[in-house]
């Protein structure tokens, strides 16, 4: 019977088989972190995203591409997108609401 090489964490990181590596005692500060990125961001399309990944797991190169288009034509007209699209021309930050 053959057993997997144990590889420390900072290996995985650089292998990218895990997001961050960072001491125990920073765990909390990082999570808080990470959240508050994640909940400025255009939840809806992250959403999608999610969903077509999933997605792609079973369908085909065709039907995958087919739905991406249609997911893109979708965020294309959302409230989000024209947010994120006037605050870059304004220079300031978004602020998405998810829809």
């Amino acid at each position: 019977m053959m057993f997997a090489e144990k590889i420390s964490a900072e290996d995985a990181e650089k292998m990218g088989m895990i997001y961050k590596v960072f001491e125990d005692e920073d765990f909390e500060k990082e999570v808080e972190s990470h959240v508050n990125f994640l909940a400025n961001m255009p939840t809806s399309a992250l959403a999608q995203t999610k969903k077509l990944l999933q997605l792609s797991i079973k369908n085909d190169l065709k039907t995958q591409l087919d739905l991406e288009g249609q997911y893109q034509t979708l965020a294309g007209q959302s409230y989000d997108y024209s947010e994120g699209v006037q605050a870059f021309l304004e220079k300031r930050k978004p602020i998405f609401l998810g829809k």
